[in-house]
Order: structure tokens, then C-alpha cells, then sequence
């Protein structure tokens, strides 16, 4: 899922992407990369024991993402 927030009169152009993977040893880890658009952004990964956990996670960071403008 690749979000984007652009905003030209306040100079801000940032992307958010989430992505589920799974783990070696059967967990699921819940991907996120952030930053501004032409960037790498920084990376930060959770870990859950099962993928409901991680869709649950993702779809609540979801929610917050998209009431901040993320579209």
C-alpha cells in the first residue's frame, strides 16, 4: 500500500508505504517506509505472531494515515 500527502503551498511531499511480509520463523512483520517523495525515507519494520495481528495493525495505521491527509 504506497500513501501520498502533498501539500505545495506548505512544501510538503512525504509518502508513507506499508507492506505485510513474512518472517522466517512463521511470525509476520509489518513493513513501513516514510519520508519525502524523491527520498529512500527511513524504514521501520513490527513484528506479530499471526497475519491477522499484522493486517489489524495495518489497517488501523491506515486509518490514522488517511485522517492526516494520506491519500
Amino acid at each position: 500500500m504506497h500513501l501520498t500527502r502533498t501539500e505545495p503551498d506548505a512544501n510538503l511531499y512525504r509518502f508513507y508505504r506499508i507492506e505485510i511480509v513474512r518472517g522466517l520463523f512463521g511470525d509476520w512483520g509489518l513493513v513501513r517506509n516514510w519520508g519525502r517523495i524523491g527520498s529512500s525515507g527511513q524504514l521501520r519494520t513490527d513484528w506479530f505472531g499471526t497475519e491477522t495481528e499484522a493486517k489489524d495493525a495495518r489497517f488501523e495505521l491506515h486509518m490514522n494515515k488517511a485522517r492526516r491527509g494520506y491519500g
